[in-house]
């Protein structure tokens, strides 16, 4: 089940410079960095209360956020669903007609199980599902 939104993504074409912005402009604290190797993306992450917002930048210029950037520059990315049962979110949301960019759940950050909805099944949002494996 869907328990909440876990983060928003805001695709950024300069990671420290964002960061920077998030931090002294903003006064957002830094949670950390990290390199999600599997999609080629370096992220940054800012806890809110319930919510983040993730930054997010093409690892080593590679990968599905160069090419967003390079279209779009940098906005709003995604919306990701934090969920408690993922494979039983999948199931559901397959049986209902959403299509999905893969066809499992891979690795993401924070040792999270992720997977994203094809933004055509959400009008023209790219959602993502989230569940940490350390969850309960």
């Amino acid at each position: 089940m869907i328990t909440g939104l876990d983060h928003i993504a805001v695709a950024v074409p300069d990671l420290e410079k964002a960061i920077k912005r998030f931090m002294e402009d903003f006064g957002l604290i830094l949670e950390g960095t990290e390199d999600v190797t599997a999609v080629k993306t370096a992220t940054a992450f800012f806890p809110l209360t319930s919510t983040s917002i993730e930054l997010v930048h093409p690892l080593k210029g590679e990968g599905a956020i160069a090419a967003y950037l390079e279209k779009k520059g940098g906005g709003l990315h995604h919306l990701c669903f934090r969920s408690d049962n993922i494979d039983a979110d999948i199931a559901r949301l397959k049986a209902r007609g959403y299509q999905f960019l893969s066809d499992a759940p891979t690795m993401g950050a924070h040792n999270s199980r992720v997977i994203f909805i094809h933004p055509k099944s959400c009008d023209g949002v790219l959602i993502e599902l989230n569940q940490r494996i350390d969850a309960h």
